[in-house]
């Protein structure tokens, strides 16, 4: 038996495990509670004054409310990242060699 087919000691390492949030999701779901907060705001409250029309209310706060609700969600992302951080735990992991060989690296030989 040569020595490269002897079975090598699995390596073990330490690792951090913890569940962390993907932050694009939250920027949408921002955006999007700032849309129905503009057509709330737009559509929704009663104006005396109807010198602009609701639809360029709408627009007009549209602007701002996207960009306010994308802040929002994404400070809610970062804390939620801060507690999966707390919560994180540590796992013992170790690597197990590949029973059958890959064919891409017979090719190689």
């Amino acid at each position: 038996m040569a020595p490269e087919d002897t079975p090598a000691a699995p390596e073990r390492r330490s690792v951090t495990v913890r569940r962390a949030p993907k932050y694009v999701p939250f920027l949408i779901a921002g955006g999007l509670l700032g849309i129905v907060v503009a057509a709330v705001i737009a559509y929704g409250i009663p104006t005396s004054d109807q010198s602009y029309d609701a639809n360029a209310v709408f627009g007009f706060f549209l602007t701002f409310c996207i960009a306010g609700g994308a802040i929002v969600g994404a400070i809610v992302a970062l804390i939620l990242d801060r507690v999966s951080v707390r919560r994180s735990e540590r796992a013992v992991v170790e690597s197990v060699p590949d029973s059958v060989p890959d064919p891409e690296d017979e090719d190689r030989a």
